[in-house]
């Protein structure tokens, strides 16, 4: 309902030409693969808005009870798809993932747990939801002391937190926890990715902490498009993954002059046959991403092979399996394939 309503609205603004964003259409098997994994999602969220979770030594440490990046990768799926948020079928959904990474908030630092990898996944996924969720039910009996504040609060209160924890990062990154003194490249991705989203939602975030971060990734790109993890030029390793996070945040922050843009763009663009066996919905979720904000041709073509990959891997249960259990797995594959739908402001191009 919520997809017809969209086009209709398009429809009005056209003449009554009824179109589609970018002029594409989704392909066969997208909507089949999404709803199956929507529905998993849905029955096998717990009472509290979360999702279980499966640790592993992976870019997301140490995922479980009482941390954010799992129910806001999860949030993001349900927001990707079109269903209207307010009055769909997953409302319910929304709704409890909302109240759960709004409650497993730090109201006195703005800290989204466990690490700061979550804390970045948390604003971008608030960041999505505001604006677009009513709030009148969002809670529905507030208990004074148990955080249930606005989206909006809890997205000032986590920029403040990222803020504060750059200020005192000699690389103008971040790394896994607010006052570490080192950075990465994904973690710093994450955050920035986070800020990002809040700003294009009307939050104030500082210009000067996106340009510090914008910094350390000019700082860690390569001529040929390498995007260095961490530690400097010294520590440089082919990784699909960093160099596609590079690619987006260059691409969303509007640096798309950038000679480092570029580079990234063009390292990416040559490798769509790329195979990523450790970390693979990660890349995914990444690559699909800034191919579709930097070349929307080669997205296309990844995007099909993309379709039929994922169409294998979903199991019976409508789920994908990863290190970091279905949850982790179905959410990221999902998500890997919301360029189709472009309904999330973060997907825009």
């Amino acid at each position: 309902a919520f997809l017809l309503l969209a086009l209709a609205a398009v429809e009005t603004a056209t003449g009554g030409k009824s179109v589609i964003r970018l002029g594409s259409r989704v392909p066969p098997g997208v909507d089949t693969i999404y709803e199956r994994g929507l529905a998993y999602l849905a029955r096998s969220q717990a009472e509290d808005g979360s999702w279980s979770s499966r640790g592993t030594d992976s870019p997301f440490s140490q995922f479980g009870s009482g941390e954010c990046a799992i129910p806001a990768l999860c949030l993001m799926a349900f927001l990707s798809s079109g269903e209207d948020p307010n009055f769909g079928r997953y409302r319910s959904n929304i709704r409890a993932a909302i109240r759960y990474i709004i409650r497993s908030q730090n109201p006195k630092t703005g800290f989204f747990p466990g690490s700061m990898y979550h804390h970045g996944f948390a604003l971008l996924a608030l960041a999505e939801a505001y604006g677009t969720v009513d709030e009148s039910t969002l809670w529905k009996t507030p208990k004074p002391g148990r955080g249930e504040r606005t989206i909006a609060q809890a997205l000032e209160l986590g920029v403040r937190c990222a803020v504060t924890s750059q200020r005192t990062n000699p690389w103008g990154g971040w790394r896994y926890a607010p006052q570490t003194q080192n950075a990465d490249t994904s973690v710093s991705g994450a955050v920035l990715m986070g800020l990002l989203a809040a700003r294009n939602a009307g939050i104030r975030v500082p210009d000067s902490c996106i340009e510090k971060a914008l910094a350390y990734f000019r700082l860690s790109t390569t001529r040929n498009g390498q995007v260095v993890y961490s530690g400097g030029m010294g520590a440089m390793s082919e990784s699909m993954n960093t160099s596609s996070i590079g690619t987006l945040v260059y691409a969303i922050a509007k640096r798309t002059d950038w000679k480092e843009y570029q580079a990234t763009r063009n390292y990416i663009s040559k490798r769509l046959d790329h195979e990523e066996r450790q970390y693979p919905y990660y890349f995914r979720y990444y690559m699909a991403q800034a191919l579709f904000q930097s070349n929307f041709e080669a997205w296309t073509r990844w995007n099909l092979d993309l379709i039929s990959e994922l169409r294998e891997l979903q199991d019976p249960e409508g789920a994908f399996q990863s290190d970091h259990g279905k949850a982790y797995g179905t959410a990221m594959a999902l998500l890997a394939l919301a360029l189709n739908y472009r309904f999330l402001p973060i997907y825009e191009r």
